[in-house]
């Protein structure tokens, strides 16, 4: 199979997590509500928030020329990055929320967040940085 194939494969898919993420959100807020730390203030629109930035990557993710493509990967990946404190709250506060449950779940979603990161960067083209011509 064409690697350009291969990643943008990877890249629809990752697109429809972030936009499923992004909509549930909106839609089930009291479950995400688990992975805003209680001493927050404003708890459910910073879900809110975060719901209409996942719609919005992963948007960016599908509708984005190629070259403006590596620079969705990397909102992306940053997005990912400043939202780890939420998740390691869940994680140490042992709360559920949004099907994780157990601390396993809950602690393995931390392991899985720099695959994403990663995820998101390769299958852009963000890294390893490719050439201009690259066709992913």
């Amino acid at each position: 199979m064409n690697g350009a194939l291969v990643r943008s494969a990877f890249r629809w898919v990752l697109a429809g997590f972030m936009l499923f993420a992004g909509v549930m959100h909106l839609i089930s807020t009291d479950a995400f509500l688990g992975q805003v730390p209680t001493w927050l203030p404003l708890r459910t629109p910073i879900v809110w928030v975060s719901g209409v930035v996942e719609i919005g990557l992963g948007l960016g993710l599908l509708l984005t020329r190629r070259e403006w493509r590596r620079r969705a990967g990397w909102a992306l990946a940053v997005f990912l990055v400043l939202v780890f404190p939420g998740n390691l709250y869940q994680a140490i506060a042992g709360t559920d929320a949004f099907g994780l449950d157990t601390p396993a779940q809950r602690w393995g979603r931390l392991v899985a967040q720099p695959v994403l990161i990663v995820w998101a960067l390769w299958c852009t083209g963000a890294w390893p940085r490719r050439e201009p011509g690259w066709s992913g």
